[in-house]
């Protein structure tokens, strides 16, 4: 039977309404969830830098924010490496992603701190946040240094949409592990990074810059050696600023 025009606007004017009340209901539901899951997933990320994705795994959700919460503190600073105390902001709020669309100097750069289990007062290595495009898609992860502000302690990357078996790699424990215990700054004071090297297979532990790279994957490697080289510039006045502390003792 066919329906006239008014019938069918009617009827399609009311399936929207419904439609879009049942989303928003879901949305006000789920909302809280989802927002627990992402602040739990970036919590597991930053201590991937620190503690091994085995220890985490075996965690509860509960532990893993216990545990954060007993290990990390942290900050923010300004790109002159000053801690930015007004308006309100943590490191826990500041979105990377977000803010890699401005320039430089106006972005908010967190500082996460990780501290000896039961000692707040003794810190063990400083996290910095890194954001950067991959083959196909953003890549990420947080970097760790030891307390002479130059020793990679360790390294967690992630990634958008790179090739499984390729670009992906960079996701993986032993792709990570080559990067602890090399260097940022070369011997003359010059921030350097680390650069993952084209091609796989050569021993690089007498470099204190390079690590072994990924077979097939050049331009997800030069990704990353590429927002190292950014990010740590970026914090580059807040790293020697500590790491002048920690020689002259305070």
């Amino acid at each position: 039977m066919q329906q006239s025009n008014t019938y069918v606007i009617v009827y399609s004017a009311v399936l929207t309404i419904i439609l879009g009340l049942l989303l928003s209901g879901s949305a006000q539901i789920l909302g809280p969830r989802q927002q627990k899951a992402i602040a739990l997933d970036k919590k597991k990320q930053i201590l991937g830098a620190v503690i091994s994705a085995e220890e985490i795994g075996a965690m509860t959700p509960d532990q893993v924010n216990e545990f954060y919460e007993n290990n990390i503190s942290s900050i923010v600073v300004d790109i002159n490496g000053k801690e930015i105390t007004d308006g309100g902001v943590t490191a826990e709020k500041v979105e990377i992603a977000k803010d890699y669309k401005k320039p430089a100097d106006q972005r908010s750069y967190p500082v996460f701190i990780y501290h000896a289990e039961g000692n707040p007062s003794e810190v063990k290595s400083y996290i910095l946040p890194l954001y950067g495009a991959g083959l196909w898609d953003a890549i990420w992860g947080y970097i760790a240094l030891e307390t002479d502000m130059n020793t990679v302690a360790g390294i967690t990357l992630a990634h958008a949409g790179e090739t499984p078996g390729l670009g992906a790699r960079i996701t993986e424990g032993e792709v990570q592990a080559r990067y602890v215990g090399k260097k940022i700054f070369d011997e003359s004071g010059e921030l350097v990074a680390v650069e993952m090297m084209k091609g796989e297979g050569k021993d690089y532990s007498t470099d204190d810059h390079k690590v072994d790279g990924m077979s097939g994957a050049t331009i997800t490697g030069n990704g990353v050696n590429n927002m190292l080289k950014a990010y740590l510039s970026h914090y580059e006045a807040y790293i020697k600023g500590k790491s002048q502390t920690a020689v002259a003792g305070l």
